[in-house]
């Protein structure tokens, strides 16, 4: 993964990335996976998003990964938590009540670290992979998480228009990587906002991912 492009964004404050309300692909669609309150669900790559306060609203046990850890403490003092902080294998792991976030690399992160997962809501960590690395990391998520249904939210667009992150994961790519595990399907699409939308007429989509046994 580009973690020093990410980083760089961070120390620069250059989140235009980060979305000023929980994103309504996950308020729409979410309630497809069928969770209820006290399941958990997963979040790579999390950041500082609202979604992660829209979930925890929902009675869900939350737990993330993001390697920049003042997003991570940004979540917590936006809630007005105060986390547990411990070191857990090349992880820091903040927790308090059903919010669990730990700041590091995601492929540090180990089944072991998360526990029974119900659920993932992929918004901004399979955009931000390199194309050369999705097939890793579909492989280490669905690892890590047994395979659980998602709720995936993706950009489609002529990747000659703009370098990313973020990356177009067109619904090619979408099914080539989880074709083998999970019925695929197409929930939504629309136009993109902002800058990516602007500049490449991108196109975001909503995937719900079923697994298949």
């Amino acid at each position: 993964m580009e973690q020093e492009f990410w980083q760089a964004r961070w120390r620069e404050n250059r989140t235009g990335f980060h979305e000023a309300a929980p994103n309504s692909l996950l308020t729409r669609h979410f309630p497809a996976l069928g969770l209820t309150a006290g399941q958990s669900v997963f979040v790579p790559l999390c950041g500082k998003a609202l979604d992660l306060d829209w979930l925890c609203a929902q009675g869900l046990r939350v737990t993330g990964v993001e390697f920049n850890e003042g997003a991570v403490e940004e979540v917590f003092a936006r809630q007005g938590l105060t986390p547990e902080i411990t070191r857990a294998q090349g992880l820091i792991r903040y927790q308090a009540g059903d919010l669990t976030l730990f700041a590091g690399d995601f492929f540090a992160v180990a089944a072991a670290h998360l526990g029974a997962v119900d659920a993932v809501y992929d918004r901004a960590a399979l955009v931000a992979v390199m194309p050369e690395e999705r097939a890793k990391y579909a492989a280490h998520l669905n690892r890590i998480t047994g395979t659980a249904k998602q709720l995936l939210i993706a950009f489609s667009y002529d990747q000659s228009l703009m370098d990313g992150p973020p990356f177009s994961v067109p619904g090619q790519a979408v099914e080539a990587l989880y074709r083998d595990t999970h019925r695929v399907t197409l929930a939504q699409e629309r136009a993109a906002d902002g800058r990516i939308g602007k500049l490449c007429n991108a196109q975001e989509q909503a995937w719900l991912l079923t697994p298949l046994s």
